[in-house]
């Protein structure tokens, strides 16, 4: 698993936050069961599985929510809370349901009704204050905030039901049992429960109450013929995988080892412990873990990755070298395990895997460029065998991604002038060239020199 971070605020599942920055967790194969689950949810609610992203957030509170374009955030939390895959499909399913109805793009909608609401008591109340009247004038003030709050809920709460309608009716026409989605809404549901049901105010809540969203939803999922269809064998146990190396990532090893004990001979437990050692760092332990699982299925992909990471976190990139490139191969040269793969090569110091490491990188790069420490690596491995040029494209595609378009210019203008004009590498030096000189010429402030 990697971090990135990423600042995130929209719609969410169960109640408004701040906005802060939050880190992206990066997993070959949680991204591949995310992918399988929601392909069937995506194309019924009429969208494109190339377009739409389901991404998980390092934050363990149980939430889900949407964020421009398509993609869809699921916090880690929700899957630890989670019994089952067709419990996050549940989720997904609702979120879809923001995304198909167009609900982040109408969001002003909601806020600037309530906006106006508010300036307008603000200015009664200030031209109260100013007569003289100073507690009329700030109860004004105080009731126009609270209206225009109560407005903006309201029109939340319209939202989620008709999230909640639409993920429903995806769930029906993909064949995916409902239970999933209702059982979820009654974890939520004992949450409400244990704060006191009767201390929250219905009309003050960006949510319908689990309870209300639960009666409104249980015939359409009862009636559809899908409804005792049972979910995807493989589809949970994935599932299972996932939730285990997750809880070894991001619990405290303490917490982790308590759930799964050595005495756990289960591949989730081998697998939780595995995460929860390497964290530690115990890298005998977490290699003994990672030895166990390849033992009970040496052509596992992820089991390799698992090894493979550990070597070379633990300062062996050779013996690493092994597992990787089975991890890689088997994974069909997914992005993420190529990277590694990709780094690998290059930490052992032996010019004899530069070659090797370029080829993997420009593939993972090719295949996922939003990942800035895949062009980090690549521009690394062309700089240790003096291509420069090319080096610098690579600062370049990473400075863009990450918005540094000044940096990004820079050294895409030294690609150009040092890249054979017209083939496809020096095409997209000139484009990235392009783009941020039109970033900097739209925000000068933005990009004026200190």
């Amino acid at each position: 698993m990697k971090r990135l971070l990423v600042v995130a605020a929209a719609s969410i599942l169960l109640a408004a936050q701040p906005v802060q920055a939050q880190s992206i967790l990066r997993d070959a194969e949680t991204e591949a069961m995310f992918s399988d689950m929601s392909v069937p949810l995506v194309k019924a609610a009429g969208l494109s599985p190339r377009d739409v992203k389901v991404v998980l957030i390092n934050d363990d509170s149980i939430n889900a929510f949407v964020a421009g374009g398509q993609t869809v955030y699921v916090h880690s939390g929700l899957l630890q809370a989670a019994a089952n895959a067709n419990q996050v499909q549940g989720v997904i399913a609702h979120e879809l349901g923001h995304v198909a109805d167009g609900h982040v793009v109408l969001a002003d909608a909601g806020i600037k009704p309530a906006m106006n609401i508010t300036l307008l008591s603000m200015v009664l109340g200030l031209a109260a204050v100013a007569a003289g009247a100073g507690e009329a004038g700030a109860g004004l003030m105080a009731l126009g905030q609270s209206a225009g709050m109560g407005k903006y809920l309201a029109f939340s709460r319209t939202q989620e039901s008709s999230a909640d309608a639409a993920g429903a009716r995806f769930l029906n026409t993909a064949g995916i049992t409902g239970k999933g989605m209702l059982s979820f809404f009654r974890v939520l549901q004992q949450q409400e429960y244990r704060y006191g049901v009767e201390n929250i105010d219905p009309f003050m809540q960006t949510h319908p109450l689990s309870g209300e969203r639960i009666q409104h939803l249980s015939a359409v999922l009862q009636e559809s013929p899908a409804w005792n269809k049972p979910s995807d064998p493989a589809l949970e146990e994935r599932f299972r995988r996932v939730k285990a190396k997750l809880e070894g990532y991001v619990m405290s090893p303490e917490r982790t080892l308590k759930d799964y004990p050595e005495t756990d001979t289960s591949l989730y437990g081998h697998y939780a412990r595995a995460y929860a050692f390497h964290k530690a760092g115990y890298p005998a332990k977490a290699d003994a873990e990672s030895l166990a699982l390849i033992k009970a299925k040496p052509d596992d992909p992820y089991f390799q990755e698992i090894r493979g990471q550990i070597l070379l976190e633990a300062g062996r990139p050779t013996d690493a070298l092994g597992p990787l490139r089975a991890a890689t191969e088997g994974s069909r040269n997914n992005p993420l395990i190529a990277t590694t793969f990709g780094h690998a090569l290059i930490a052992t110091e032996d010019k004899a895997h530069y070659p090797e490491a370029i080829r993997v990188l420009r593939v993972a790069t090719g295949r996922d460029d939003d990942n800035p420490f895949a062009w980090y690596q690549l521009g690394t491995a062309y700089e240790l065998t003096g291509d420069t040029a090319r080096a610098a494209l690579a600062t370049a595609e990473r400075a863009s991604m990450q918005g540094d378009q000044r940096t990004a210019a820079q050294s895409a203008r030294y690609a150009l002038a040092n890249i054979p004009a017209n083939t496809p590498d020096w095409i997209r030096a000139q484009d990235i060239v392009m783009a941020a000189q039109n970033d900097m010429e739209d925000n000068p402030k933005k990009y004026k020199k200190r």
